[in-house]
């Protein structure tokens, strides 16, 4: 079993910055991906980023140039830093792992950005 904890976010003005970490903790071995989801009011969760095991990364379109992620396997910890951040950037984000042929989410973590 793979628990999954959130923190880092908040409100910040449009331009502005936030880093979002999440902490993996539970009984398990190297875990494959770890990544980020989010979900904005009446639309569906998508996918942010995520990174393997063994660092290749994968963002979406949207935020390519403007998000990093990162992870430390000793620590069991992804983190997503986010720049240059828009208002269609709010949203519930989520940390996600994929352990043993099986998803684990974290309970999300709200973003807003606004003026």
């Amino acid at each position: 079993q793979v628990q999954l904890v959130e923190s880092g976010g908040g409100l910040v003005q449009p331009g502005g910055s936030l880093r979002l970490s999440c902490t993996a903790s539970g009984s398990f071995g190297r875990i494959g991906l770890m990544g980020w989801y989010r979900q904005a009011p009446g639309k569906e969760r998508e996918l942010v980023a995520r990174i393997s095991s063994d660092s290749s990364t994968k963002f979406a379109d949207s935020v390519k140039g403007r998000f990093t992620i990162s992870r430390d396997n000793a620590k069991n910890t992804v983190s997503l830093q986010m720049d240059s951040l828009k208002p269609e950037d709010t949203a519930v984000y989520y940390c996600y792992a994929w352990y043993s042929f099986k998803d684990y989410w974290g309970q999300g973590t709200q973003v807003t950005v606004s003026s």
